[in-house]
């Protein structure tokens, strides 16, 4: 049976997953709380707690809206790398990861392409497109097109 600090420090490592921030909050001293968090954590009897109380966590955040909002507001705001941070989540919470032999046809794989584009923005596509091994006939062609400017 664990004691009160124990107790305490248990509940605090669920939430911070931080073994010297969860002893502070459990009341141990400041100074000999990363000694006493890293021994606690070795008690069988505190991991079992630390287990039982992760298996009590509930919570009531439907997590795949969340973070089709956060991506949403990442990308509608410019934030490359939280939208596409958002975009892995997602892609590992609906279990299409790239190992699992997923096939789409050639419009779906379009799609995403220019989402994934629209999301880096132009300066990021450009960059990326100057590292293809066609790059230098890509922006060939773009120069031709244009027309000559006379002065």
């Amino acid at each position: 049976m664990l004691n009160e600090k124990q107790e305490k420090f248990a509940q605090s490592y669920v939430l911070h997953r931080n073994a010297t921030e969860a002893a502070k909050a459990a009341g141990y001293a400041e100074a000999s709380a990363y000694n006493q968090g890293y021994r606690l954590l070795q008690s069988q009897e505190v991991i079992d707690r630390v287990h039982e109380l992760e298996q009590q966590l509930e919570t009531d955040v439907n997590v795949i809206e969340e973070i089709e909002n956060q991506y949403e507001f990442a990308k509608a705001n410019g934030h490359t790398n939280s939208a596409i941070k958002a975009l892995e989540l997602l892609s590992r919470i609906r279990g299409a990861n790239s190992d699992t032999g997923l096939s789409m046809d050639k419009d779906t794989l379009e799609a995403a392409i220019v989402g994934c584009l629209n999301v880096l923005g132009e300066e990021k596509v450009i960059q990326l497109l100057s590292k293809c091994n066609f790059a230098d006939a890509l922006f060939e062609e773009n120069v031709e097109d244009e027309p000559e400017k006379t002065g």
